[in-house]
């Protein structure tokens, strides 16, 4: 997070108070650093969020955690209601329900990887379900918790005061794995978000171990240790080692995520498709809404009838879907049976069109934004992560080897203190029934501390017996072996690393479970509609309604139009091609040949297939291969040539393609050739201009790029002042130019290859008039 501005927060005059311009600057970053600090982001160290790690610490001193001498003891549940009152009381005042909200997802072993409480009762289900309230359920820390929280009482953390300086709590929590990465975190602060996908236990201790021992470990290396997420549902995730590793690298990215299935075979040639596992944050009622909106459609708001997309949506599913079920229980968390049409439905197009059209295949995003050491919020990558939690644990050990150092060396002073009493036994006895101030004799006499003295005098009789000298010689041997050890550790970096590196490696052995998540890259799940490939007639009118007669050859007299309707035009094409429909601002829309209506009756408008944007109208139409070209041109004078395959939209709302300036207007696109020659038809030679002022200027169609992104293109006419393009055609023997003439009377003229070359010249020139005897509004290619 960068720096927090310099706030001015002085008043215009010295004499008056806080300006309010920067006193609420001021509240609100407060307010946002609070949110994004104490609220929703998690800390690099521990994993947890401020309400998180409250609630372990607080379940911790109430003695729900594990016990006994390996911390194999566990303690009895008690009531959720319980908990949530002694957080709110003593950490967190703020509402029961998120409290018990945050309790209860760490219960949850379909959201935490490894779940930090162990609950019982009813705590909610991947399908939405909530928890029973907090008086019915019960809950304890789990076993794992531990690696949270069993050195909180060593020194190893900070302790800052509560919300009314009543008790301490800790600023962080002693981690001895990264939880921040193996249960993941996600959230949503002012200006900032976090979703952090959790990972497998032992992969992680691998990667740190690693990084401990070789901190210059390579990025191929590191990705090598932690391939990827290991989400709590299991899953597969089918995007390339690259994209993972872009996503790690930079702190951010999404990857692609698919459901897990098998086959079970039936009786009679029959089989069912059964789903096992769901990429995160997919439940099978989720799944189960998604195959009844598409099966059973609905009629979208403001429409009068299902659109043409959901009717073939619905047929392509029903082709090779009979029924679907859900099974889960408790043996099976998940178990969606799917049932194919037939027993002869292909396995393979049953899952890719399931896979495709709903939830079974999804994105997961990644985030791995939070708060790092130095106490700021910022997106981290993985190696960083890890490296800031390494530096972490060394201090923890560091802070931990010093608190049992001094307690050691505290202890080693009070035996030495015994062993002179020990040896001294009678005369110390004397002492103390002789002396007025016992204490200060007994240091006198012995030059001992005043805290041994203390201790001497607080002795008990039993503990002067012989066999006490003999324990107390045993106890400073391994008290000075271990102050051997401690100081070891505290000064030699070697053994504090070779202590990590142990303890992890202990406790990955100790919680490591296998991989849920399979990483197998795979292709995105497209569903192919099967479309005939046959010829087909386009005809649109000129108020925009579409539809598609079967064959070629149709005479244009032969379609009939609305009252005040008449034809636009005709493509001859085949139903694998596309429409393109161009807009007046610019914007393409396509519709595929094979969705538009047959010829039967006035066809459909197609406003219906698209969706324009407000103000805007449909200006052109052309339906062709996804191979064909055109020139592309605006009334400013500038244009390009661009395929088909370039033009079409991924959406109903089109994409934005030829840039237009103020006042500009399309000029009616012209077909200038094919990329490949796979259609009979020869490719236009040459381009041809004319101004509505009447020059005309023609050049080679090589003068132009054939721009894949779209733009302005180039100048293809330098155009006098007020004088606009009237249109632009591809052509190689002629070209028809239309317009009005005198009395508003319409004109038309041909102008063969003959003519049109003595207004040959370079593109971008002004061309040579023509005395055609009418304004051209239109250019057309004849051949």
């Amino acid at each position: 997070m960068s720096d927090q501005p310099t706030l001015d927060l002085s008043p215009a005059d010295p004499g008056d108070g806080l300006g309010l311009a920067g006193y609420a600057q001021r509240a609100y970053l407060e307010y946002a650093l609070s949110v994004v600090k104490g609220r929703a982001l998690p800390d690099v160290c521990d994993g947890l969020k401020p309400v998180q790690r409250r609630i372990l610490y607080a379940m911790d001193r109430m003695g729900l955690g594990y016990s006994g001498p390996n911390r194999n003891v566990a303690a009895k549940p008690v009531k959720s209601a319980r908990v949530v009152g002694d957080v709110l009381g003593r950490f967190h005042p703020h509402g029961d329900q998120s409290a018990y909200d945050a309790l209860v997802r760490l219960a949850q072993d379909f959201n935490q990887r490894y779940p930090l409480i162990d609950g019982q009762g009813n705590f909610g289900s991947r399908d939405g379900d909530g928890a029973a309230a907090m008086r019915y359920t019960e809950a304890r820390l789990s076993r794992i918790t531990g690696l949270l929280l069993d050195e909180i009482d060593e020194g190893t953390v900070d302790f800052m005061p509560n919300y009314d300086g009543s008790t301490q709590e800790p600023r962080q929590l002693p981690a001895r794995l990264p939880f921040a990465l193996l249960n993941g975190a996600s959230g949503i602060a002012v200006g900032l978000a976090t979703e952090i996908p959790s990972h497998n236990l032992r992969e992680i201790a691998d990667a740190c171990v690693a990084l401990i021992k070789s901190p210059k470990l390579t990025e191929d290396e590191l990705l090598a240790i932690v391939p990827g997420p290991d989400y709590p549902g299991g899953g597969q995730i089918i995007s390339s080692s690259a994209d993972i590793a872009d996503a790690y690298r930079t702190g951010r990215g999404s990857l692609k995520v698919r459901a897990r299935w098998k086959i079970e075979d039936l009786a009679r040639s029959q089989w069912q498709l059964i789903v096992t596992e769901l990429p995160p944050g997919v439940s099978t009622q989720k799944v189960l809404e998604e195959i009844e909106e598409i099966t059973n459609p609905k009629v979208k708001t403001g429409k009068k009838a299902l659109s043409a997309e959901q009717v073939q949506l619905k047929a392509t599913l029903l082709a090779v879907l009979d029924g679907v079920r859900d099974e889960s229980s408790k043996d099976a968390p998940v178990r969606i049976v799917i049932e194919p049409k037939t027993g002869k439905v292909p396995q393979q197009e049953l899952i890719t069109t399931l896979l495709a059209h709903t939830s079974l295949e999804t994105s997961a995003p990644i985030n791995l934004t939070m708060v790092g050491l130095d106490g700021k919020p910022v997106q981290k990558s993985l190696r960083l992560m890890l490296e800031e939690w390494i530096a972490f644990r060394q201090t923890t050990i560091t802070r931990r080897s010093q608190h049992r150092l001094n307690k050691v060396l505290d202890r080693i002073h009070i035996l030495e203190g015994r062993q002179t009493v020990l040896l001294n036994i009678d005369e110390v006895i004397a002492i103390i029934r002789a002396a007025d101030e016992p204490k200060a004799a007994l240091i006198a006499r012995f030059n001992l501390s005043d805290r041994q003295a203390e201790d001497i005098l607080e002795i008990r009789l039993r503990q002067l017996a012989r066999l006490e000298a003999i324990k107390i010689e045993q106890e400073l041997k391994e008290l000075r072996e271990e102050q051997g050890k401690l100081e070891d550790i505290l000064a030699n970096p070697n053994s504090l690393r070779r202590l990590m590196v142990k303890e992890i490696e202990a406790d990955a052995k100790t919680f490591a479970d296998a991989r849920r998540t399979l990483i197998q890259a795979e292709k995105k799940a497209v569903a192919e509609v099967r479309v005939v490939d046959e010829p087909v007639t386009v005809v649109v009118s000129e108020k925009g309604w579409v539809r598609a007669r079967n064959g070629h050859g149709h005479e244009a007299g032969s379609f009939a139009f609305k009252a005040g309707d008449a034809l636009y035009g005709t493509f001859e094409c085949r139903t694998v091609d596309m429409l393109i429909v161009f807009g007046s601002n610019g914007r393409l829309y396509s519709v595929a040949v094979s969705q538009l209506p047959g010829a039967r009756g006035d066809g459909q408008p197609i406003t219906t297939l698209i969706d324009l944007e407000s103000g805007t109208q449909p200006l052109y139409y052309f339906a062709g291969p996804a191979n064909a070209v055109l020139l592309l041109a605006s009334s400013s004078g500038y244009g390009f040539l661009a395929a088909v395959e370039h033009m079409t939209a991924r959406n109903k709302g089109g994409k934005a393609f030829i840039t237009l300036g103020e006042g500009d207007q399309l000029c009616r696109p012209s077909h200038a050739a094919f990329t490949s020659g796979s259609q009979p038809l020869v490719p236009a030679t040459h381009v041809c201009c004319a101004s509505t002022g009447g020059r005309i200027l023609t050049f080679e169609i090589g003068e132009l790029k054939l721009m894949a992104n779209g733009g302005r293109g180039l100048m293809l006419i330098d155009l006098e002042p007020k004088d606009t393009l009237a249109g632009a055609a591809a052509y190689t023997r002629s070209i028809r130019i239309e317009g009005i003439g005198r009395g508003g009377k319409e004109r038309e003229e041909s102008l063969e290859i003959r003519s049109l070359n003595n207004a040959r010249a370079a593109r971008g020139r002004k061309g040579k008039a023509a005395d055609l005897g009418f304004k051209p509004a239109r250019i057309t290619r004849v051949e």
